[in-house]
């Protein structure tokens, strides 16, 4: 530890006896770097904040989503730093003063490219950022100039919103009314063709579909009467069996009156076995039969009748009888002429299939020029609407929440800061010089460093003994060199009052 003292004490004696070549050292250096700093150019910079409104319900409803209008600002801030833009903010400024060629229009763009920014804070919230440090121009020029470059923006910013997307609008407009007049001119030409065919050829009108149509339609109808006969002859078979099981005739009062219900109810039972498919062969059949007949015989017998009244049950199911059948008469006789009528229209259909060919073609293209027609109408008149929903309520609002402001102090270069660091810099850079120097005399500053060197003990050293004179004369330069650091740090501190003092002005 104690070596390390030593070192430090005889670095500092080192430094001290050559203090006047340290304090020289460090006047140049801060005079150098004091210049150095004045001849940096001041950089201002102004800045601006936008506030994007993305909701409007009635954008929503002609469809200009969230995501359009989001897309829509991504791309307003992706062209705003473009170079067109900036051209017309380098063309409204003070930077397109002296700018009459190409080349220097080109070099100011760039430079202006690198002094501006445009981020997003949030999502809806965008910040502009411009400077200005042009060397010709005066502190306050370069603040106005600065001011201006932001607020161009924010004007380019407002074209690109709704002048730019409207003109893509009508652009868009003009697109879909060439096209939808060239759909038109097809669509009359097609229909001139199509009238052609179907004066010369009546039978294929429609382009061929009125005989498809009249074909299908007499087909669907015959499966339609062919349902409705089954239905009828059905309903006509019931009706007969039910006719078959209901007796003709009632028989009378008397003293026959047993008897004939007898037969009556016994012919009732074998309607009822024929009903039910039994055949005249059947055993029940045969025997019902011949009961029904020795019945009879009895009764004739006696000098009965089994004819009796007309029975009214009877006489109303003949009559729905003939009904049914006249049903089942009129379906046979439609169905009949819609075969016929089938037959006719399928003979017509293949006896020329080129013109039924000729006839779809041509109805096939009609009907594609048609829809297309439509299609493309309905969407101009959606983008119509859309257009003018953005332009009544833009679909994209913005609020400047901080308009420009002017800059009333460099945003760089950090001056204050600079002049400190260039007088840190030359008392440093003087006591390395000191240093430096004492290293290059082979002197010790103390025994210690002696001994250490020669190898060999010290005994002693002599002091150094001042005279009254001499001691003046120290004392004298050593008022002169801290009068010499002194003024070095005044330098340094009326630079930086002469700093504060400029900025004042341009405020």
């Amino acid at each position: 530890m104690s070596s390390i003292y030593d070192e430090l004490r005889a670095a500092a004696y080192t430094v001290w006896r050559r203090r006047w070549v340290a304090l020289a050292v460090a006047w140049a250096v801060c005079v150098l770097g004091w210049v150095v700093v004045a001849l940096i150019p001041n950089s201002y910079e102004s800045r601006s904040r936008i506030l994007i409104q993305l909701e409007d319900p009635l954008a929503e409803q002609v469809g200009i989503g969230l995501q359009d209008r989001q897309r829509e600002v991504a791309r307003v801030r992706q062209t705003l730093t473009g170079a067109l833009n900036l051209e017309k903010v380098v063309r409204s400024t003070r930077l397109g003063e002296n700018v009459d060629t190409p080349r220097e229009m080109e070099r100011a763009i760039l430079d202006l490219a690198a002094n501006i920014k445009v981020t997003a804070d949030q999502d809806n919230l965008f910040e502009i950022t411009g400077q200005s440090g042009d060397p010709s121009l005066s502190d306050s020029e370069n603040a106005l100039l600065a001011q201006d470059v932001v607020q161009k923006m924010i004007d380019i910013f407002r074209e690109e919103n709704i002048a730019g997307g409207r003109g893509e609008l009508t652009e868009s407009l003009d697109f879909m009314n060439q096209q939808l007049d060239d759909r038109s001119k097809e669509l009359e030409a097609a229909e001139q063709r199509r009238l052609a065919f179907e004066t010369a050829n009546p039978e294929f009108a429609l382009g061929g579909g009125a005989l498809t149509q009249r074909l299908e339609a007499a087909r669907s109808e015959l499966r339609g009467v062919d349902a409705d006969l089954q239905a009828a002859q059905s309903a006509l078979t019931s009706i007969n069996s039910q006719l078959s099981a209901t007796p003709r005739r009632i028989v009378g009062s008397g003293s026959d009156n047993s008897i004939g219900g007898a037969i009556a109810k016994a012919k009732a039972d074998l309607s009822g076995m024929k009903a039910r498919g039994l055949t005249d062969n059947h055993p029940d059949v045969i025997a019902l039969k011949n009961q029904i007949a020795s019945m009879e015989a009895q009764a004739k017998a006696a000098g009965g009748s089994t004819q009796g009244q007309l029975n009214p049950a009877y006489l109303a199911v003949e009559s729905m009888r003939a009904d049914r059948q006249a049903s089942v008469l009129a379906l046979q006789t439609r169905k009949a002429g819609l075969q016929a009528e089938i037959a006719d229209l399928s003979s017509k259909q293949y006896s020329n299939p080129q013109l039924a060919a000729e006839a779809q073609r041509i109805g096939r293209d009609y009907d594609v020029l048609k829809e297309q027609y439509d299609k493309l109408l309905q969407d101009r008149e959606e983008l119509r609407l859309r257009g003018q929903v953005e332009t009544e309520r833009s679909s994209v609002k913005f609020q400047v929440i901080d308009p420009p402001t002017t800059p009333a102090s460099p945003a760089a270069p950090n001056r204050p800061l600079l002049l400190v660091g260039v007088l840190i810099a030359g008392i440093g850079a003087g006591i390395a010089i000191a240093f430096a120097l004492g290293q290059l005399r082979s002197t010790f500053a103390t025994t210690a460093q002696l001994e250490k060197s020669m190898g060999l003990p010290v005994l002693g050293a002599i002091t150094h003994t001042w005279t009254d004179a001499s001691r003046a004369l120290r004392k004298k330069r050593l008022k002169l060199f801290y009068a010499g650091g002194a003024a070095l740090g005044g330098v340094c501190a009326l630079l930086m009052v002469a700093e504060f003092i400029q900025r004042g002005m341009v405020a």
